[in-house]
């Protein structure tokens, strides 16, 4: 199954809020996530994933820090704030009325 970009357009902010709403985390670990959440369907390219997290701290919506995980490269964690939470509910309940409204108008009867 491929998903068409153009679909998904728009909501890459709300996904990746979703994903850290579930807890802090780094951009790796976010994709690998909605990959294994999607059976492989979708997946974000680097630069749109980091992209999205500038634009997101930038406008409050999550911050970022510097992870000790030991030995090794520092990870930078992003976390969602209550902004973010807010603007996750506001973008959960778009979907589910424009998705009512796709539903409504791509579902047809096949003539018997």
């Amino acid at each position: 199954m491929s998903i068409s970009p153009d679909i998904l357009r728009g909501h890459t902010d709300a996904i990746i809020l979703a994903q850290l709403a579930e807890g802090d985390t780094y951009g790796y670990a976010i994709n690998k996530a909605v990959q294994q959440r999607t059976g492989g369907a979708l997946g974000f390219k680097e630069a749109t994933l980091y992209t999205a997290f500038k634009r997101l701290e930038q406008n409050g919506l999550i911050t970022a820090y510097w992870g000790e995980d030991g030995p090794g490269a520092r990870r930078r964690y992003y976390a969602v704030t209550e902004a973010g939470r807010a603007q996750l509910t506001a973008d959960i309940q778009e979907w589910n009325e424009t998705r009512a409204v796709l539903d409504a108008l791509l579902t047809y009867k096949e003539e018997q």
